[in-house]
């Protein structure tokens, strides 16, 4: 197997690692945590996972400026949309 390849493997097995540990801690805050601030931790977790598939699982720091661009545009209109489902179901 060559390096790079291999590399690159390790890569996205720690992203996934990482990503399902994050995943972990956000359903112990939610079992456990349920009352006052505890939305605040997990919105912070929730971000921090989402940049890591942004920028480490779709690779978007080694690509051209014109496609990290469409990656954040698409990142915001995803964001809006989680925005308006959140304020459709808060305020019904």
């Amino acid at each position: 197997m060559p390096p790079e390849l291999k590399q690159k493997l390790r890569t996205q097995i720690a992203t996934m690692l990482v990503l399902l540990g994050l995943l972990s801690v956000n359903v112990i805050l939610g079992i456990y945590f349920i009352h006052g601030w505890a939305w605040i931790p997990e919105v912070l977790i929730t971000v921090t996972m989402i940049l890591t598939v942004l920028l480490v699982a779709m690779e978007a720091l080694h690509e051209p400026p014109l496609t990290r661009l469409f990656a954040f545009i698409g990142f915001c209109w995803v964001s809006i949309l989680l925005t308006l489902t959140m304020m459709d179901y808060l305020t019904r």
